[in-house]
C-alpha cells in the first residue's frame, strides 16, 4: 500500500462496528480511516484522496443520508455503500435514488462487502477519470475563440466547410482557417477523433437543432 492507494472510508457510531470492519478491510490489503460521526468525517476528509465511502445510515447528529447530501453539495466522486441496521425502505429508496452504489444490511457479510467495495472502487475510478477529462476538454474550449468555437459545433453536426460558411454568413476560405486552428487547439486530427473527445466529456451541441 502506498498514498496513492485508494481509501476506504468507515464511518460509523458504533466502535465495535467500526473496529470489526477496519480489521477485516485491513486484512484484505486496504487502506483505512474511520470515523465515529459524519460530521467529523466532513472536517477531515481530504477530497483529492481516491476511494470510496461506507456509511451507517442512522447516527446522532448529522445521518448518514444528511452526509451523502453534503458531499453531493461538495460535487463529491466518492462512491457510497450504505449500511443499515433496519430494514428501512423509504430510506434505502431515498439513498439508491442520491446515487448510493450499494446498500446492505446489518450484519453484513464480508463477501458482500468486499464485492460492494470492489465495485465501488471501479465506479469511482471511472468517475475520475471522467470528470479529469471533462476539465481537459474545457480547458481546451476555453482557448477558442467564438468564432472557432462555432466552428467546431458545426464539425461536431457533421457539416461540410462550404454549409458551415452559409450558415455563418461567410467564405469557405475563411472557416478552413478557423478549423485548422480549432482542431489544432482541440488537439484531435481527425472530425471522429473530435466528436469521440466531445461525447466522451459529456459536452453537446450548442447550435440550434436543425
Amino acid at each position: 500500500m502506498n498514498s496513492a492507494d485508494p481509501t476506504i472510508f468507515l464511518v460509523d457510531d458504533d466502535a465495535t462496528v467500526l473496529k470489526g470492519s477496519q480489521r477485516l478491510l485491513t486484512a484484505a490489503g486496504f487502506n483505512v480511516e474511520t470515523f465515529q460521526s459524519a460530521d467529523d468525517f466532513l472536517e477531515r476528509h481530504d477530497p483529492a484522496v481516491s476511494g470510496c465511502l461506507i456509511l451507517d445510515v442512522a447516527m446522532p447528529g448529522l445521518s448518514g443520508l444528511e452526509l451523502q447530501q453534503a458531499l453531493h453539495a461538495r460535487h463529491s466522486f466518492l462512491p457510497i455503500i450504505f449500511l443499515t441496521g433496519r430494514a428501512d425502505i423509504p430510506m434505502s429508496v431515498q439513498a439508491m435514488k442520491d446515487g448510493a452504489l450499494d446498500l446492505l444490511q446489518k450484519p453484513v457479510d464480508e463477501s458482500d462487502l468486499l464485492a460492494a467495495i470492489d465495485r465501488a472502487l471501479i465506479r469511482g475510478r471511472e468517475l475520475r477519470e471522467s470528470n479529469a477529462l471533462t476539465a481537459s476538454v474545457e480547458e481546451r474550449l476555453a482557448t477558442l475563440t467564438p468564432r472557432e468555437r462555432e466552428v467546431l459545433m458545426h464539425v461536431v453536426e457533421g457539416r461540410m466547410n462550404k454549409q458551415i460558411a452559409g450558415d455563418l454568413g461567410t467564405v469557405e476560405k475563411t472557416i478552413k482557417v478557423h478549423r485548422a486552428r480549432m482542431m489544432e487547439k482541440m488537439k484531435v486530427r481527425s472530425v471522429a477523433q473530435l466528436v469521440q473527445l466531445m461525447e466522451r466529456a459529456g459536452i453537446r451541441s450548442e447550435t440550434p437543432a436543425r
